[in-house]
């Protein structure tokens, strides 16, 4: 078959966690010819994509960028804050869409958005193209997902919800599954379940994992959704011999990338810990005095991530690094505040442990860095993320949960310490891994298999009409 010449639309959630896997889709989709890619951004997240617009300066890469609705008053609760959002973007943005979409001459062939715009989906099928659900979350998360809320099982008095029709039949203590599940009210669950609703009813999925990874969940998924049009396409991130793009991927810090890496190049090989919770987590008090004091204690070289609490935080609530620390751990400790580049950091000959909240895109960047893991899930799907790390792959050594299980300052510093061994069993496995997921990227590869399928059936679709 020639070339297909199709017109995909992206359209991520806002947060940076959500729009940048669905810019690294982007770079590999340009990577094929006959593609056009349209990205949808807000004002807030435009600064995300400049830098990848200023890499790629093609006819080929486009993007819209659509006011965001207003921020929710203070008056709504934080659990109901996300879903009054979204509200937000499908009553703001449908109208601009379909008024856009007729505008275009060559308007887009599919949309490919973000889980949580259910909504996408009646607009696909209005405009008369395919909506494709984008997941940065697992294949086995999302499965998880759609069971929770189709079964809506009863939490009341229940210690332990189990998932028997799901491979493996993993099960969760209630407080670690969703918050909305777990505390909304019951609009704003009905909500999120129509959500859930509309992903499985949509045309595709695809996934930002790797089949080698997720295979029975992915199967899983076809078997639940009824087709077999879901694709595994990860993991999605720059690639090695970019050295420019993992640099600017993601917001503001306080150190440049050039004097983070010349840090870590004064190390010898395999003895640096990065200690990040992503982009979003701030830690509380008693979690980072407890963190602080165990890198302190462990006398072992370590980069730190750090978010700062913001004025909107009530400083006795939140943690912040504790006076002194810097002076204490100088010359081994290097503390970065805000954003960090964190493939680089992870892909560095000096890096050999990553400390970390189990986000999916941390997951995937470990994966592919062949670190072993330190597990902290803080909330979302980080728990199902950090079983699989620990129990499943055997790349992850479980350090704590949240603020229920804050592991103490002795106990974590002799895990620190542990964790850059060599002959660790997990450092093994990880490097076994990370092999599988960086072939499943290259020609001939799973994921490339599959994204090459993805586009094949989006034309398909667009030729039968």
């Amino acid at each position: 078959m020639a070339c297909p010449s199709i017109h995909v639309l992206l359209y991520p959630l806002p947060p940076s966690g959500h729009v940048i896997p669905i810019l690294d889709l982007a770079r590999r989709l340009l990577s094929r010819p006959g593609l056009t890619v349209t990205v949808l951004v807000t004002p807030a997240t435009l600064p995300i994509l400049e830098p990848f617009l200023s890499a790629h300066p093609s006819p080929s890469l486009q993007h819209l960028v659509l006011p965001a609705p207003p921020r929710p008053p203070p008056s709504v609760a934080p659990i109901d804050n996300l879903l009054t959002t979204i509200r937000g973007f499908r009553d703001l943005h449908s109208p601009a869409l379909v008024e856009w979409f007729g505008s275009q001459a060559s308007p887009p062939d599919v949309i490919v958005s973000d889980f949580l715009f259910g909504w996408t989906d009646k607009l696909a099928r209005q405009l008369g193209i395919p909506r494709v659900v984008f997941s940065p979350c697992s294949a086995s998360y999302l499965s998880i997902a759609f069971s929770l809320w189709r079964d809506l099982p009863e939490l009341k008095d229940t210690p332990e919800v189990s998932f028997p029709d799901l491979p493996d039949c993993p099960s969760y203590p209630s407080w670690q599954l969703s918050e909305v599940y777990v505390e909304a009210g019951d609009s704003t669950m009905e909500f999120h379940r129509d959500i859930i609703v509309a992903d499985v009813e949509s045309w595709g999925v695809l996934f930002n994992s790797f089949a080698e990874l997720e295979l029975d969940y992915i199967d899983h998924t076809k078997r639940d959704y009824g087709h077999d049009r879901v694709w595994a396409v990860g993991p999605l991130m720059p690639p090695d011999d970019d050295q420019c793009a993992p640099a600017s991927r993601g917001g503001p810090t306080s150190l440049p990338a050039d004097d983070v890496l010349a840090w870590l190049d004064s190390c010898p090989d395999g003895s640096v810990v990065y200690v990040c919770f992503g982009s979003r987590t701030v830690l509380t008090r008693k979690q980072m005095d407890e963190l602080a004091a165990a890198l302190d204690l462990s006398g072992v070289r370590f980069v730190l991530c750090v978010k700062d609490p913001g004025e909107n935080k009530v400083e006795a609530d939140y943690g912040k690094v504790p006076d002194g620390f810097e002076d204490r751990v100088s010359g081994r400790g290097l503390v970065i505040r805000g954003w960090a580049p964190q493939v680089l950091i992870l892909r560095h000959r000096a890096v050999c442990a990553f400390l970390t909240h189990c986000g999916w895109n941390s997951v995937m960047e470990g994966i592919m860095a062949g670190v072993v893991m330190l597990t902290w899930p803080i909330g979302a799907d980080q728990y199902p993320n950090a079983k699989l790390l620990v129990d499943q792959l055997g790349v992850g050594i479980r350090v704590g949960e949240g603020t229920k299980k804050i592991p103490e300052a002795a106990e974590l510093s002799r895990i620190l310490r542990d964790s850059i061994s060599a002959t660790r069993p997990e450092m093994v496995r990880a490097g076994e891994i990370s092999k599988v997921a960086v072939s499943a990227i290259k020609p001939g590869g799973s994921s490339e298999h599959d994204l090459d399928d993805f586009i094949k059936r989006v034309y398909e679709v667009k030729i039968s009409k």
